[in-house]
C-alpha cells in the first residue's frame, strides 16, 4: 500500500480539515477525539458476547429456553470455547498488525480493521435471524472477528504516539484509555437495550457502530502530523513545538500541504529488536496475567450476575448487562488515577504492581460480600473495576507509548505499534485463557473462578519485582537531584 497514493493523500475529511487553517493543537485534540472514538467502538463490539450468554445458555438446560448449540450442560464450556477462539486469533493477529502498523499507512489500516470488524459481529448475530444452530458457524465468526480486531490497538497506540511526547504521558493517556470502559458501557447499554428484540439485534448493532465509526476513521484521521502540513523532522525554532522529548522532534506548518518525508524514511524494527528494550517482556508477562483478570470479569460478570443471589433475588439478563457497566465505571476512574499516579512517583511498575496487589483483596471481598445486597454489590464492583482495570490500562498505553519510543532506539517512533503488539498481544493470550478457564471452573462452582482470578492478580505484580526495584533505585537518585524530577507542561 503505497504511502503516496492518492487515496492516502487526499481524503475528504483531511482536506476539509486543512481548509479551517486549524494550529498544531487543534489537530491533537483531534486525533485524540478520533482515536478515543475508534477504540470505544471496538469495544462496544466485544460485549455482546457476554450480554447474551444466558440468554444462549440458560440456568434451565431444556433446550427451549436456550440456543442450540449453547443449551444444555456443556454449554458455559461451549461459551468459554468461543472466547478463547475470539481472543487466541485477536493476540495471534495482534504480532502481525503490529508489523503492519509500522509498515502501512495506519488510517486505511485501521478503517479496514474497524469495517472488517463490523461485518463479522454483524455476522454473528445474523445466526439468529438465519436461524443456524451449527457450532462452527458462531466459532468461526468470533475467530475472523479477532483477526480484525487485532488491527486496533496497535494503530491507535502508534498515532497517538506520532503527535503526544512523553511528558505527562501517563495521565493524558490514562484519561484517553477511558474509551475502553465507556466502550464497553456503550456496548453493553446497547445490547441489552436490543436484547428484547432478539439476540441477534444485540451483534447487529454494534457492529454497525463499527462500521460507521470506521468511516469516520477514513474520512477524518490524521495519523502522521505530516498528514495536516506539519514536518516532525524540522529544526525550525521560529515557530516549533515540542512534541517528543527528543531534540530533533519539533514541528512546524508549511506551505505545500501534507509533508510525509519523515514518516516515509523511518523503518519499523523486528519482533526479535522490539522484545531486547528493557522493560518489554516483564511488562507483557504481566499484561498476560493482569488480562486474564481484566477479561473474565468482561466476559463472565454478566452471566455471574445472572447466576448469583443478589440481596434474596436473581437478576433478569438486561438488568445483570445495565448492572456489569459499573464495572468498568470504575476501570474508567482507575486508568486515570493510575495514570496520574505513575506521572507523580515517575513509577509505571510500582504503581501497576500496588494496583494489582491491591486487587486481591477487592475481589475476595466482592465474592463473599457482593451478595448481601445490591448497593454493596454496586460499591464493591466498581471498586475492583478500579483497582484490576487500572493496571491493564496503564500498561496498554503509558507504558507500552514509553517502550515504543525508548532511548535506544533513537527516537525512532516507528516501534511504537510493534513494541504495543508484543506487549498487548501477549496479554491477549492471558485474557483468551481467562475467559476459557472460567467456563469449565463456572459449572464447579465461582469460588474457584475467583480464586484463579486472584492467583493472576498476584503473579501479574510479581512479575514487575525487578523492575520496581530497579524504579525504587532511580527515585532514590531522584531525591538527591530533585530538578530531575520537575514537572512539565501537560501536553508539551
Amino acid at each position: 500500500m503505497s504511502r503516496h497514493c492518492d487515496l492516502c493523500a487526499t481524503p475528504p475529511g483531511i482536506l476539509l480539515l486543512r481548509a479551517k487553517e486549524w494550529n498544531y493543537h487543534t489537530h491533537r485534540y483531534m486525533v485524540l477525539f478520533i482515536t478515543f472514538l475508534a477504540y470505544a467502538c471496538y469495544h462496544a463490539s466485544r460485549k455482546p458476547t457476554g450480554i447474551v450468554k444466558s440468554v444462549l445458555c440458560p440456568e434451565n438446560e431444556d433446550p427451549k429456553d436456550g440456543w442450540i448449540p449453547f443449551n444444555g450442560y456443556d454449554g458455559p464450556s461451549k461459551l468459554g470455547e468461543i472466547d478463547v477462539a475470539f481472543l487466541a486469533c485477536y493476540s495471534i493477529g495482534m504480532y502481525v498488525a503490529g508489523h503492519l502498523g509500522d509498515t502501512l499507512d495506519l488510517r486505511l489500516f485501521l478503517a479496514s480493521g474497524m469495517i472488517g470488524s463490523g461485518i463479522f459481529v454483524g455476522l454473528f448475530g445474523m445466526g439468529y435471524f438465519w436461524n443456524v444452530h451449527c457450532f462452527w458457524f458462531y466459532l468461526s465468526m468470533q475467530m475472523i472477528a479477532g483477526m480484525f480486531q487485532a488491527t486496533g490497538w496497535p494503530s491507535v497506540v502508534a498515532v497517538i504516539g506520532n503527535w503526544f511526547g512523553k511528558r505527562k504521558r501517563g495521565l493524558i493517556m490514562g484519561v484517553w484509555n477511558a474509551h475502553t470502559s465507556v466502550g464497553n458501557i456503550c456496548g453493553s447499554l446497547i445490547a441489552a437495550s436490543v436484547l428484547d428484540y432478539g439476540w441477534g439485534w444485540s451483534f447487529v448493532a454494534p457492529g454497525a457502530l463499527i462500521v460507521f465509526g470506521g468511516v469516520i476513521v477514513f474520512l477524518f484521521l490524521a495519523p502522521y502530523p505530516e498528514d495536516v502540513g506539519f514536518s516532525s523532522s524540522s529544526s525550525s525554532s521560529s515557530s516549533s513545538v515540542h512534541v517528543a522529548d527528543d531534540k530533533e522532534a519539533l514541528v512546524h506548518k508549511t506551505g505545500d500541504g501534507a509533508l510525509r518525508h519523515a514518516s516515509v524514511n523511518r523503518k519499523g524494527i523486528g519482533l526479535v529488536e522490539a522484545c531486547m528494550i528493557p522493560g518489554v517482556i516483564p511488562f507483557a508477562l504481566c499484561l498476560f496475567f493482569a488480562k486474564l483478570v481484566a477479561y473474565t470479569f468482561l466476559y463472565w460478570l454478566p452471566f455471574y450476575l445472572t447466576h448469583t443471589e443478589i440481596g434474596g433475588k436473581y437478576m433478569s439478563v438486561k438488568s445483570a448487562g445495565n448492572l456489569s457497566a459499573l464495572f468498568d465505571v470504575g476501570g474508567i476512574v482507575g486508568g486515570i488515577l493510575a495514570g496520574y499516579i505513575s506521572d507523580k512517583l515517575n513509577a509505571r511498575a510500582i504503581t501497576a504492581a500496588s494496583f494489582m496487589y491491591a486487587a486481591i483483596p477487592s475481589m475476595l471481598l466482592y465474592q463473599h460480600y457482593g451478595s448481601v445486597s445490591i448497593n454493596a454489590n454496586i460499591g464493591l464492583m466498581m471498586v475492583t473495576g478500579l483497582l484490576v482495570n487500572g493496571p491493564y490500562a496503564l500498561i496498554t498505553t503509558a507504558v507500552s507509548a514509553d517502550l515504543g519510543t525508548h532511548s535506544s532506539l533513537r527516537g525512532d517512533s516507528r516501534a511504537l505499534a510493534t513494541v504495543t503488539a508484543i506487549i498487548d498481544g501477549t496479554g491477549s493470550v492471558g485474557a483468551a485463557v481467562g475467559p476459557l478457564l472460567t467456563g469449565f471452573l463456572s459449572t464447579r462452582g465461582w469460588t474457584e473462578v475467583f480464586m484463579m482470578l486472584v492467583v493472576g492478580a498476584f503473579i501479574a505484580g510479581l512479575l514487575l519485582s525487578r523492575l520496581i526495584i530497579a524504579e525504587i533505585g532511580e527515585r532514590s537518585s531522584g531525591i538527591q537531584n530533585p530538578e530531575a524530577t520537575a514537572s512539565q507542561p501537560l501536553l508539551e
